[in-house]
């Protein structure tokens, strides 16, 4: 079987988990008496918003948890890894249709976004609120039992709140038909993306991993005294992993083409507090810092093409560089000191997240 085809089983495979939990939920949505209009409805809502995407977050908890087994795993095992992947997945599908209201977007995963569908409009609002509760239902049915279910649910609540944060931060920073660059920096930028993504989307998948392989919370190795921690240090690697992520698709937005990235970067007609725009922020003189004041944000493709001379001016691509390699640089360090003991955490988690992320260029 080719690489190809491999990814293709393993993405099916992991869809036919969310028919069998989405099955799940309508019948226990359907058994407290709710009409058929408002079981369809639901039906809906899940189908639209819930497996489009990459589903890299998702499935990511399934490969985490065989890296920590060392093995392949049981069918059972699968079932109950995959059920907390489809759970990273709604809680990305309730932030991403509330997101989409908010930023009053067109279009997501080459479809109309869900509160642009006509009969759907403002109902979008309360259809997020029940792709995040269907989380607590699917844990409560297959988790309830476990010593770790408190944990699931507190993971999960903690995560989305601090997702919450982020975005907050994000709108009241950059909202998009006010341009005000003052409020920019790169230490807004981190902020801001360790909140709204590095959380929910490496830690989450990682730590749910770790919970149901009885990852516990601390042990010791033969080389120190001093108890690991290994979900603060798995921390300690996924949120500046996470950060390094967004930078790149941030830097991609700009130097991407179309071809490559599969849609036309908008972040500077948009007034994205990007990782680009803050870098040439720090680096601009007086009279650069002026080309950008007057032309970014601004829904004139002149404009724009202004801000990206600036940005080639500045040489974004040879400091985007430069930050690359440090960054993977110290990943790596931090990485290779983990010490691996039975039942502890892998340093091959961390690589096979870093693996993908390296110099990609979509």
């Amino acid at each position: 079987m080719s690489s190809a085809d491999a990814k293709a089983a393993r993405r099916a495979k992991f869809e036919g988990v969310f028919e069998k939990i989405r099955d799940e939920l309508i019948e226990h949505f359907a058994a407290q008496g709710m009409p058929q209009e408002a079981i369809d409805w639901y039906r809906n809502n899940l189908n639209y918003n819930v497996p489009g995407g990459k589903l890299n977050r998702g499935m990511s908890v399934v490969d985490t948890v065989e890296i920590l087994k060392g093995r392949a795993l049981t069918e059972e095992e699968y079932f109950k890894a995959a059920i907390l992947g489809w759970g990273v997945e709604l809680l990305q599908a309730y932030f991403l249709v509330a997101d989409d209201m908010m930023d009053q977007s067109i279009t997501r995963r080459g479809q109309p976004c869900w509160y642009r569908i006509p009969e759907v409009g403002h109902i979008a609002i309360n259809d997020s609120f029940m792709l995040e509760a269907a989380i607590y239902r699917l844990l409560k049915v297959h988790f309830r039992s476990e010593p770790y279910y408190a944990d699931l649910l507190d993971l999960f609540h903690e995560t989305t709140y601090q997702t919450e944060m982020g975005q907050l931060v994000d709108l009241i920073t950059a909202p998009e038909d006010k341009v005000d660059l003052s409020k920019f920096s790169l230490e807004r930028h981190r902020l801001i993306v360790i909140y709204k993504t590095a959380f929910y989307s490496f830690y989450l998948p990682v730590a749910c991993a770790m919970l149901v392989s009885r990852i516990p919370e601390t042990y010791t190795v033969p080389s120190s005294t001093t108890p690991v921690r290994p979900y603060d240090l798995a921390l300690s690697i996924l949120l500046p992993l996470g950060e390094y992520f967004q930078i790149q698709d941030d830097f991609l937005d700009f130097a991407g083409t179309p071809e490559q990235i599969g849609k036309i970067g908008t972040d500077i007609i948009d007034n994205k507090c990007s990782w680009v725009v803050n870098t040439a922020i720090k680096l601009a003189t007086p009279e650069q810092r002026r080309v950008l004041d007057e032309n970014y944000g601004r829904k004139d493709a002149e404009k724009e093409r202004r801000v990206k001379a600036l940005f080639e001016e500045l040489d974004i691509r040879g400091h985007y560089a430069a930050y690359e390699e440090r960054v993977v640089k110290e990943l790596n360090e931090k990485i290779d000191q983990i010490e691996e003991v039975e039942g502890g955490l892998k340093r091959e988690v961390f690589r096979s997240f870093l693996a993908k992320i390296y110099k990609r260029s979509k």
